[in-house]
């Protein structure tokens, strides 16, 4: 499993209007694409920077979707309002809440 994980950097103005970009092409293309795992979406509590990380089951699912024209125009839409630092990342451990009940 792969990790994609993208930090967009965005005026303030501008940043509920990415979260629906990016919110749009993930519930409207891309999590129907074969390989999808999943994805979260984070927005930085000063403005400034918005966080996506989606999980892929194999690099070639991942670059696949990034070939489909379908998720494009988000893509470009959200690169008119931001820029961002893209990240490929090998999923090495999860970690989960212990369900002993211990804290």
């Amino acid at each position: 499993m792969i990790a994609v994980i993208n930090v967009f950097t965005v005026e303030p103005a501008n940043q509920s209007r990415l979260l629906d970009i990016l919110s749009a092409a993930t519930e409207g293309t891309v999590d129907r694409a074969k390989g999808f795992r999943g994805a979260t979406l984070h927005r930085s509590l000063d403005g400034t920077r918005v966080t996506m990380r989606a999980e892929w089951a194999s690099l070639d699912d991942y670059e696949a979707m990034r070939r489909d024209p379908a998720p494009l125009r988000y893509f470009e839409e959200a690169l008119s309002i931001a820029k961002f630092d893209p990240g490929l990342y090998e999923v090495v451990r999860r970690f989960e809440p212990r369900q002993d009940g211990a804290r």
